[in-house]
């Protein structure tokens, strides 16, 4: 992967690890509940998976005052 990643000219190096956080992502960006992201991901502490969840401003757009 990090050859491939070389190839491509990325400015990071690429791992499989970021496939997980990828993923972990795009499940907080499509509003799925956060201990359902922790259960897919296997996350024993929801402190881990909370850090995807706190980029998604997206979540704050049903609280109504």
């Amino acid at each position: 992967m990090r050859k491939l990643g070389e190839q491509a000219n990325l400015p990071v190096t690429v791992h499989p690890h970021m496939f997980r956080h990828a993923c972990g992502y795009a499940l907080a960006e499509k509003g799925i509940d956060t201990r359902l992201i922790q259960d897919y991901l296997g996350h024993r502490n929801i402190q881990h998976t909370v850090l995807y969840t706190a980029s998604n401003a997206v979540r704050f757009g049903k609280i109504v005052f």
